[in-house]
């Protein structure tokens, strides 16, 4: 079992990227000319890459370089780290090459970039991680080009998956490189966008450590203020785990001050100021705090359950009705989402079946 993180470890978007398997067909060399070559008998049995208009030369006699099977191989490992030559191809390329070739697959994946086709920059980065996966460059920008995937796509199961990936691998960056401070810029980015302000402010503040006694950069400035304004997120964070962990009067005397604040507008405020007015026996407190958080989202479940629990408790049945009624209306919506991207999923795992069952023919 291998310890590369990329090989081993959940492949969240290869389904994304396995249709370009689509461009080779793959071929095995002759036993004499495994033999005879420098990587000896890692060539034997292993099918080798190639694209269709190289399969002529291939089997002519007028030869492929190796750097072209070299970027072939690169480009599978890249399309599907668990391609069941993959191990093959990193043994192979190892063997004939040394780290510059890395660091090249890594100059072509920030071309591709630059050009904006991010899906064979994406490829390429993870074609270096098969190989190295503490790679610094790569995996800094592997981590970046996932995050441009999913700020370009609209789809929901698309956008999680790669907000994921561009996660997970900022933080093995930091963790295998802790001294690299661009890795903890964007990890903070990454944790703001999913609301984790407490931990946002620790990475954004291991950045500016680093970078201290560094010639200071726009980038610096710009932390230096988001640390500054992460302040109150972070307390009203700290508020809402204590209503979590049950110390409500502790966390409603955090969270109070915000209800009337340039904070007004986010619900998790009130839902937490809610949760924690209930248990305190405060129930007009809580449904005005419930009835605030519907007003900003208008079919958060949670919030029209505690409403119903709390007429139930005053015998108001005509809320009691009027709030059921719209639980099973808002419910019956999800299902109907929910049944659609069920369908959409399936129907691209079929999409992704025939793309791997073609590129195994």
């Amino acid at each position: 079992m291998t310890d590369n993180k990329m090989i081993s470890r959940e492949d969240r978007i290869g389904r994304y990227l396995k249709k370009y398997l689509n461009r080779y067909v793959f071929l095995e060399f002759s036993d004499e000319f495994a033999k005879n070559s420098e990587t000896g008998q890692l060539l034997k049995g292993v099918s080798i890459p190639l694209k269709k208009d190289e399969v002529q030369s291939f089997a002519g006699g007028e030869g492929v370089s190796m750097l072209v099977i070299a970027d072939n191989m690169a480009n599978v490992m890249g399309c599907d780290p668990k391609f069941k030559f993959t191990e093959n191809y990193v043994a192979i390329l190892k063997t004939i090459f040394d780290d510059t070739l890395l660091d090249n697959l890594v100059k072509r994946g920030n071309e591709c970039a630059d050009d904006d086709n991010l899906d064979d920059a994406c490829i390429y980065f993870r074609a270096v991680l098969c190989m190295n996966s503490e790679h610094q460059d790569a995996m800094y920008s592997y981590a970046r080009i996932c995050r441009s995937m999913y700020e370009a796509s609209e789809n929901e199961e698309y956008v999680g998956r790669f907000k994921a990936e561009s996660l997970e691998w900022f933080e093995l960056l930091t963790e295998a490189h802790p001294q690299f401070g661009m890795g903890y810029y964007y990890l903070g980015y990454s944790y703001l966008n999913l609301g984790l302000y407490a931990k946002a402010k620790i990475a954004w503040e291991k950045f500016l450590e680093i970078n201290r006694r560094k010639p200071k950069g726009k980038e610096y400035e710009e932390i230096t203020d988001r640390v500054k304004q992460m302040e109150d997120p972070v307390n009203i964070e700290l508020g809402c785990m204590k209503i979590s962990m049950g110390h409500y009067e502790e966390g409603l005397a955090i969270l109070e001050p915000y209800a009337d604040s340039e904070y007004k507008t986010w619900w998790p405020l009130y839902y937490y100021l809610g949760v924690g007015y209930v248990e305190l026996k405060e129930f007009r407190k809580a449904e005005l705090a419930f009835k605030r958080v519907l007003s900003l989202n208008g079919s958060h479940l949670d919030s029209m359950r505690e409403l119903v629990e709390i007429y139930q408790y005053h015998g108001d049945w005509v809320n009691v009705k009027k709030f059921t009624e719209k639980i099973k209306m808002v419910e019956a919506s999800q299902k109907m989402d929910q049944e659609e991207y069920i369908r959409e999923t399936q129907a691209e795992s079929k999409r992704m079946e025939e793309w791997n069952e073609g590129s195994d023919a």
